[in-house]
């Protein structure tokens, strides 16, 4: 079907280019407009569940389908022991995580936070099952170089649901933790490790210096700017008094 007309409805902005949308068959859905020279054209995952609307092994998620394999083993056996993913099963997990981090980063863009916050955690989820549990080394250190980022983005998700709620200490504490978490990695011979967690530190510094800047003032810190802007335009008397209430505070 030519799609045209589609196109010619909603130009191109590239900082408006994602939105949301009911699908005719009553799902929610994200779509993007593509710009990319001679190549025009929208993308369109689904808001939840499989980005591409998938249910493999007859589950929302092939992780999912893992898990219950995994607890099927330990009711049968009493242990973990034994069970392991092969390399076929490791490849549709790594695809289905990089299906999930395709949906995240536009959930991020139109600030779809809490939704940023559970496909990060899901990701999380599933590295961490491949790393316990790949038969393969290769495949157990494969989504190990991630980690910076998605840790990165899953603490920016939450901290800008925390400002949403005016929550600004909250909103520092969050990127503190994670930044404290990124540098603690254990490291991974990668360049992709290595280059996104000096890229995630440094945001994440970006981010907190925002939001010093966003954050309002509390009684004692107006009080002091105040009186800063009293002594500056020589206005003694009214610094004194500002003076005197600070002291107060402090008593």
């Amino acid at each position: 079907m030519d799609i045209t007309d589609l196109l010619e409805s909603w130009d191109y902005e590239p900082d408006s280019n994602v939105r949301k949308v009911k699908g005719t068959d009553g799902i929610a859905k994200i779509q993007v407009r593509v710009d990319q020279g001679a190549f025009q054209g929208i993308l369109q995952l689904n808001l939840d569940g499989r980005p591409d609307g998938k249910r493999p092994h007859d589950c929302d998620f092939a992780l999912d389908h893992y898990r219950s394999s995994l607890q099927g083993h330990r009711s049968h056996r009493g242990t973990d022991r034994g069970f392991e993913l092969d390399h076929d099963s490791c490849e549709e997990l790594f695809d289905e995580s990089a299906r999930v981090y395709g949906r995240y980063v536009f959930l991020f863009q139109i600030k779809e936070y809490e939704r940023v916050i559970r496909d990060t955690q899901r990701n999380m989820d599933l590295f961490r099952f491949v790393n316990a549990y790949a038969a393969h080394a290769e495949d157990r250190e494969n989504l190990e170089k991630w980690w910076p980022y998605v840790l990165r983005i899953h603490a920016t998700a939450k901290s800008m649901l925390a400002v949403q709620e005016e929550e600004f200490d909250d909103a520092v504490k969050i990127i503190a933790d994670a930044r404290e978490e990124i540098e603690g990695l254990e490291l991974v011979e990668a360049e992709e490790f290595f280059t996104e967690q000096t890229r995630s530190l440094e945001a994440l510094d970006e981010l907190v210096e925002e939001l010093s800047g966003r954050r309002p003032l509390n009684e004692r810190e107006q009080l002091e700017q105040e009186l800063r802007e009293a002594i500056d335009s020589e206005n003694f008397e009214q610094a004194a008094e500002l003076r005197d209430r600070l002291n107060d505070m402090a008593s």
